[in-house]
């Protein structure tokens, strides 16, 4: 298996070699890539393997006429990928047979990992705000777990809210959520999936959501949204909420609260956690990164010092005495686990796994954090693992993401006027 893996990542990475040298030498390419030319003669004669994410860099030199006009025209729905991190609700769109025609993501390491695992047949893009949605492909699907920025709620009057004026625009003007507002409006896809955290509802005593909830209908969408929590699925407390909408004319009954959600807090820690019984599977593309295979046990680095520990417990204590609830989660394997932040790797004081009384307890490994938020172990993480906790930590859970699209995709797949329409202008 790891094999088909390792192929198919350095195949697409050789073709877009081939392509490259058709517009520069070995030695530009060489300098583009930070290698020295020796190495990218190797990989041309196939004595090497390229590293997958090298796709990024080499489509920064490439017109993308070389990729395959009719990848994914079979697809039962195309999306697009915004703000896509590590590709966790990608994830769940991919798994019901959804084709990602777009992907927008500005951190480079979250890209590179995202290049690791997603055969694109594109190039990420970078800054949202400096694309222009004409430039966007159409698209079935608009998805985006979109960052929560504070949102300038101007004094606008009545009438402009209520028509689709664009005088409220700055309401939401520098924000990222206009941004998404700007592609729906100029694509009216079928319907969206919008992510955030869950005290999005009660920010600034609930004005920032009604804005969101007026753009949204007033884009001619009609839209449900339901605050999930990942425990329904992992064996992690996440609370998110999700937005969902479909076009007006689709007239589409959708309701999040009508969802039947798994029992929570039934997935243990226990699960997800290394195997020490010689049962741990062993991963090609993670090698002993975090486990050692021998030893049968995650690597020392992950459990605590003890200056760490002392530190964490006398914290904790002096927050005790003041009556506040700070403090460290210690779990063991019946736990379900605090949030995972994107500030674990600090001292991964949300979440200590217990080692017993004679021995500190330690942190996730980068792996078992990739469990925790529901990837599989397919999943490679090809950064530090600072940088990997960070990308889990600002990830979805993508078990509950999997859920709503499995009830979603029997709306996306409906014909419409619309959709026979720009099927009859694609076979002309």
């Amino acid at each position: 298996m790891s094999h088909t893996f390792h192929h198919h990542d350095s195949e697409a990475v050789l073709k877009y070699l081939a392509a490259a040298r058709k517009l520069k030498s070995q030695e530009d390419i060489a300098t583009i890539l930070g290698v020295n030319a020796r190495q990218v003669r190797r990989w041309e004669a196939r004595e090497s393997d390229p590293p997958p994410y090298l796709s990024y860099a080499l489509q920064q030199i490439l017109p993308l006429e070389n990729n395959d006009p009719n990848a994914g025209k079979d697809a039962p729905f195309t999306f697009i990928d915004l703000f896509a991190g590590i590709g966790g609700i990608r994830q769940a769109f991919d798994s019901i047979g959804g084709h990602c025609v777009f992907t927008s993501e500005w951190d480079t390491y979250a890209q590179k990992t995202y290049l690791y695992n997603y055969p694109n047949n594109h190039q990420i893009n970078g800054d949202i705000t400096q694309i222009q949605a004409v430039d966007i492909p159409d698209h079935d699907v608009l998805l985006g777990g979109f960052p929560c920025q504070p949102f300038s709620i101007a004094g606008v009057s009545k009438k402009n809210a209520l028509g689709r004026a664009h005088g409220f625009a700055d309401e939401t003007q520098g924000t990222l959520f206009f941004d998404i507002c700007k592609i729906i409006d100029h694509k009216m896809p079928k319907a969206f999936l919008l992510e955030n955290v869950k005290n999005l509802t009660s920010h600034d005593k609930g004005r920032t959501f009604d804005v969101i909830k007026r753009w949204l209908i007033n884009l001619g969408y009609s839209i449900s949204y339901r605050v999930i929590d990942g425990a329904h699925f992992v064996p992690q407390h996440r609370e998110r909420i999700i937005i969902v909408g479909f076009r007006n004319d689709l007239k589409v009954d959708f309701d999040l609260h009508q969802l039947d959600l798994p029992a929570k807090g039934e997935r243990k820690l226990g699960e997800i956690l290394h195997k020490t019984d010689g049962t741990e599977p062993f991963l090609p593309w993670d090698g002993d990164a975090y486990f050692d295979h021998k030893k049968k046990k995650p690597l020392d680095k992950y459990t605590l010092t003890d200056n760490l520990w002392v530190y964490l417990q006398n914290y904790a204590a002096k927050h005790k005495e003041k009556g506040n609830g700070f403090g460290f989660g210690l779990v063991t394997n019946e736990s379900v686990t605090r949030t995972l932040s994107a500030r674990y790797y600090k001292d991964g004081s949300e979440i200590l796994v217990s080692q017993g009384k004679s021995k500190n307890p330690r942190r996730l490994t980068p792996r078992e954090c990739a469990r925790l938020m529901g990837f599989p172990d397919t999943f490679k993480i090809p950064v530090s693992d600072t940088r990997a906790y960070k990308q889990f930590g600002n990830s979805v859970v993508v078990d509950v993401m999997s859920h709503v699209a499995n009830a979603m995709l029997p709306h996306l797949t409906a014909e419409t006027e619309i959709t026979k329409a720009r099927r009859s202008k694609i076979a002309a």
